[in-house]
């Protein structure tokens, strides 16, 4: 069994309106509660990272996907949005939604069926989808375009 540590240094100054930094080997930022949620909206928030960690994810399982498939991919982009509920003061992250836009060549009905088949299960294997699995909603619209 191979397993991999990750590390993050944090720090905090202030009470629940206050800024802190994150530090880890490739990210460095600043965060607070975002003004969405009545805060100084300095840096980057969890929400944002939660969103950023399941759509980088996501995509590179995608594109790790397409490319084992062989599918003639010209271009791969993708939008992600979340969502956050407050009800009675309780925050919860209940649905992300992927929206990939897969521009490919030669693009048939089949092709088509194959690269939505890949896209679905990119959720399924993703390791933060997977995570996040009876917590989060996580929902995929795809784009496939002929390029």
């Amino acid at each position: 069994m191979v397993q991999h540590l990750f590390n993050m240094n944090l720090k905090w100054s202030e009470g629940r309106n206050g800024t802190g930094t994150i530090v880890a080997d490739n990210l460095h930022a600043k965060i607070s509660i975002p003004r969405e949620m009545n805060g100084p909206g300095v840096g980057t928030n969890p929400d944002e990272m939660l969103l950023g960690a399941a759509a980088t994810c996501y995509l590179i399982t995608l594109a790790a996907l397409l490319e084992n498939a062989k599918v003639a991919l010209v271009d791969l982009s993708m939008q992600a949005e979340g969502y956050v509920d407050v009800t009675n003061g309780v925050f919860t992250y209940e649905r992300i939604v992927h929206k990939p836009k897969i521009v490919v060549q030669n693009l048939t009905e089949r092709e088509q069926k194959r690269i939505n088949r890949l896209a679905e299960k990119a959720e399924q294997t993703c390791m933060i989808s997977k995570a996040l699995k009876g917590n989060v909603d996580i929902v995929c619209d795809v784009q496939i375009i002929q390029g």
